[in-house]
C-alpha cells in the first residue's frame, strides 16, 4: 500500500503581519492533484494543521475544503490528521464524527481510562487498501502537553513526573496494543508530532514544543517493528537516523530563514509488515522568497536595483523581501533609501534587519536615576554607547520632535477622557 505523508501546514499563517491564503490554497490545489496523479491509500497529516490555536474561518474553510475535496476524487482514501503544538487539540477533535463520514480521523488528544491505562484503542486507525481490506495500522499519537502525561502512575505504581519519561510510557502503551490488534502481514506506522533528538531544527520558525524543560525524545522509542514514523514538528525535512524515522518538513517556508530548504511531501510504499520504498515529491513554491545581504549598504541598493520582477503578477503572488544591511555608521533615512531602490518593483518587503558594528565591551555604567536624567539625555547616552560618538544636532532635532508627538498624544487621549 501507499501513504502520503505531510506535515505543519500552519493554515492562516501570518507572515510578518501579512497572510498567506492564497500560497496555502495554492499548496492544497497541488496536493489534491497530486492525491489524484499518485492515488495513495491513506494521507497522513502529523500536526500543526493551523498556525494557532484559535485559526481563523477563513484557515479552517481551507482544511475542510480540502478534506471534503479530496474524499469527493478518491472516495476509499483514508486520511488522518492530529494535532500539533500549535493546534487546539479539543478543535482538532470538535468535527471528528463528521469528518469520519468522509473516512478522515482527527485526533487531538489522549484519553485515560478509569484504571489510569491510556486509551489506545482510540489512537489505532485501520489503514485500508482500495478494497477495503485493512493493510496497516496507524499510531496516530497527537502532540502531548506535559500536563496530560505527567503526574500518572507507571506499571510499578510510581507517579510519572518527568515530561520524557511520561512520553515514553505512552508510546509504550500505544505500541504494545497496536502490536495486540494487528493480524500477520498488516505493518505498523506510527505518526507523532515532537522533537527527536538529533534533529535539525530550524533558525527562528519553530516554537519551542516544551517551555522551560527537556523536549526531545529518543528515536528509540520506535521499535524495529515500526515500519515507518511519520513525524511533525521540525519543517526542515530530514531522516533522523534510520530511513523509515522521517520528518516531512513543512510544504512552504516559515521564516526566510527555511528559503534554501527542500519543502516537500514524502510518499511511503509498504509490503505487507515492510518499508519497500520512501520518494520524496518536491512542493512547487507558489510565492518566491527572496533575501538580500547581509552586506553594506551600497552593495544591498544596487542588488536591489537589478532585481527581476514580473509586473503581470497578481500582487497576492508578488515575491516576499527580506532585506539584511551592513551598517558602520547611523543611517536614520535606511527604510526610505531601500523603499526608493524598490520603488515601482513587483515585489513586498516584508522585513529590513540592520547589523550593527560591534563595539568593544566596556564596563557597566553606574546607575542612574532615570527620572532626574530625562529622555533626551539617555537617548544621547544609548547613541554614543552604539556609535561611539555623540549624536549629531539633526538626529536630536529629529528625536525633540518624537518625544513632542508622544506628549500632545498623550494630551489628546486625556482630552477626550475627559
Amino acid at each position: 500500500m501507499k501513504l502520503l505523508h505531510t506535515a505543519d501546514w500552519h493554515l492562516g499563517q501570518t507572515f510578518h503581519g501579512q497572510e498567506r491564503h492564497a500560497e496555502q490554497r495554492a499548496f492544497l490545489d497541488w496536493l489534491l492533484e497530486t492525491l489524484e496523479t499518485r492515488r495513495p491509500d491513506a494521507l497522513l497529516i502529523a500536526g500543526d494543521v493551523f498556525d494557532v490555536v484559535n485559526p481563523s474561518l477563513r484557515a479552517q474553510a481551507l482544511l475542510y475544503d480540502f478534506i471534503v475535496a479530496a474524499h469527493e476524487r478518491l472516495p476509499t482514501l483514508d486520511m488522518v490528521l492530529i494535532a500539533g503544538n500549535h493546534d487546539s487539540g479539543n478543535r482538532i477533535e470538535l468535527p471528528a464524527p463528521l469528518l469520519a463520514r468522509l473516512r478522515t480521523h482527527a485526533l487531538g488528544r489522549v484519553h485515560w481510562l478509569d484504571d489510569g491505562r491510556l486509551d489506545a484503542e482510540r489512537l489505532l486507525v485501520p489503514l485500508t487498501d482500495a478494497s477495503g481490506e485493512t493493510r496497516a495500522w496507524c499510531l496516530a499519537l497527537p502532540f502531548l502537553r506535559p500536563a496530560e502525561v505527567t503526574g500518572r502512575r507507571g506499571d510499578d505504581d510510581a507517579p510519572v513526573d518527568d515530561y520524557v519519561g511520561g512520553i515514553s510510557r505512552v508510546h509504550a502503551a500505544l505500541i504494545d496494543a497496536a502490536r495486540a490488534r494487528r493480524a500477520n502481514g498488516q505493518a505498523l506506522v506510527a505518526m507523532s508530532h515532537a522533537h527527536l533528538r538529533g534533529a535539525a531544527v530550524s533558525e527562528a520558525s519553530e516554537r519551542p514544543i516544551v517551555i522551560g524543560g527537556e523536549e526531545s525524545i529518543p528515536a528509540a522509542l520506535f521499535p524495529e517493528d515500526i515500519a515507518y514514523v511519520a513525524l511533525g514538528h521540525l519543517h526542515r525535512a530530514q531522516q533522523v537516523g534510520e530511513a523509515r524515522i522521517r520528518y516531512s518538513g513543512s510544504p512552504l517556508p516559515l521564516d526566510f530563514s527555511e528559503v534554501d530548504y527542500p519543502h516537500q511531501v514524502v510518499e511511503v510504499t509498504l509490503d505487507g509488515e515492510r518499508l519497500v520504498d520512501l520518494e520524496t515529491l518536491g512542493v512547487p513554491r507558489p510565492v518566491a522568497m527572496q533575501r538580500i545581504g547581509p552586506a553594506p549598504l551600497a552593495q544591498v541598493l544596487d542588488e536591489l536595483e537589478s532585481l527581476d520582477d514580473d509586473p503581470d503578477l497578481p500582487r497576492e503572488r508578488w515575491p516576499w523581501l527580506e532585506v539584511r544591511v551592513e551598517l558602520d555608521a547611523p543611517a536614520p533615512d535606511l527604510r526610505a533609501r531601500i523603499e526608493a531602490a524598490l520603488a515601482g518593483k513587483a515585489l513586498r518587503l516584508l522585513r529590513l534587519t540592520r547589523r550593527l558594528p560591534q563595539t568593544e565591551h566596556e564596563t557597566a555604567p553606574a546607575r542612574v536615576d532615570l527620572e532626574t536624567l530625562g529622555p533626551r539625555k539617555l537617548f544621547e547616552r544609548t547613541w554614543q554607547a552604539r556609535w561611539d560618538a555623540p549624536p549629531d544636532d539633526t538626529v536630536l532635532a529629529d528625536f525633540d520632535r518624537l518625544c513632542q508627538d508622544v506628549l500632545d498624544g498623550q494630551q489628546d487621549a486625556g482630552e477626550l477622557d475627559r
